[in-house]
């Protein structure tokens, strides 16, 4: 019997109760669920890069490279194909699968389309999945983007709707809403998640989670990010957040979503092992490799590497189907001892 119930009405106090049940207890229901439906020692990679950083007109209060804020960042165009494929190439050879490319734009401009459709085509050549955030779409340039055969769009709906507002002003949690909903009609996977740590209320983060939760289908790839203070944006003197507080969040996204693969993004650098190994506990089963994202730190893919060796995690090869956990064959003699044990059970009652 399945423990995991696909559920698109998720109510918060649903949500609160799975995730403020005891810890060990929260972090057992998430990884019997996670097995339910993914390998329990499989970890998807991916490869972020920036294909056009800075002067971004949105106001998001975490983000580096909105234009409004002051924070050192260089200014660059849109990348040259050629300098995409590299990276691309560069990214598939330390065990990347997925090659995802972030433009700094409110919404892509029309004459860019050209450029993004090429990379899509040369990356997807190389043999790896992909994955762009661009900003807003409207209905032809999704399916343009699908068209492209790009597998993957990012657009993460960051917090609450009512926290919303306290973190970006120039666009609506609708139109992010909109957005996705234009992804997915046109064919392609939508990749959502949010941000922690933006000095969010409990509440704020179960209202990210029942928004994610409870769209028309769950998102494929679900981003757990961790905010990375800034210096020079508005949350660069934002509150620490609790560790395990972060653990829970992918625990309970694990519970509300039990497809979707659950990757841990930014701020990992900031996070010891054992953070992360309690996140791999948890059901995350995906993260990012290289040195940076977007623009901010990365740990470096050796370390990554290491940490995988150390808790006997292998990553996923691109075209692998997903491998469900079973339950290794007893032996004979295993079934022999397990009815032996029933039969005592049975005398004693």
């Amino acid at each position: 019997m399945s423990t995991a119930e696909i559920r698109n009405d998720w109510t918060r106090d649903d949500i609160a109760a799975i995730f403020n049940q005891p810890l060990m207890d929260l972090l057992m229901q998430a990884q019997t669920v996670h097995r339910e439906h993914h390998h329990a020692n499989q970890v998807q990679v991916s490869t972020l890069m920036s294909i056009k950083t800075g002067a971004c007109p949105e106001d998001c209060a975490y983000c580096p490279q909105a234009g409004v804020y002051d924070t050192g960042l260089d200014k660059e165009k849109l990348a040259a194909i050629s300098a995409v494929v590299e990276q691309a190439r560069a990214a598939k050879a330390t065990g990347a699968t997925r090659f995802c490319m972030g433009a700094a734009w409110r919404e892509p401009p029309a004459k860019a389309m050209p450029v993004i459709t090429a990379m899509i085509t040369e990356v997807k050549a190389l043999g790896l999945e992909t994955c762009m955030t661009l900003g807003m779409l409207d209905e032809q340039q999704a399916d343009t983007l699908a068209s492209a055969g790009l597998d993957y769009y990012n657009h993460n709906l960051d917090t609450s709707p009512e926290h919303y507002g306290n973190i970006i002003t120039t666009r609506t949690f609708d139109d992010r809403l909109d957005t996705l909903s234009r992804v997915r009609d046109a064919g392609m996977k939508v990749c959502s998640g949010g941000i922690l740590g933006m000095d969010e209320s409990a509440d704020d983060r179960y209202g990210l989670l029942q928004s994610l939760a409870n769209l028309p289908q769950h998102p494929d790839s679900v981003p757990i990010n961790q905010l990375v203070r800034v210096a020079g944006t508005p949350l660069e003197n934002a509150q620490d957040l609790d560790p395990l507080d972060f653990v829970r969040t992918v625990a309970t996204a694990r519970v509300l979503m039990p497809k979707s693969v659950v990757r841990l993004s930014a701020g990992r650098e900031i996070m010891s092992d054992e953070m992360q190994a309690l996140c791999f506990m948890a059901g995350a089963n995906s993260l990012f490799y290289g040195e940076t994202l977007l623009t901010t730190p990365n740990p470096e893919t050796q370390r990554d590497q290491a940490l995988f060796k150390r808790m006997g995690i292998n990553t996923t090869q691109q075209g692998d189907p997903v491998k469900t956990w079973a339950p290794r064959q007893r032996t004979q003699w295993e079934q022999q001892v397990d009815a032996l044990a029933t039969d005592a059970t049975a005398a004693r009652v």
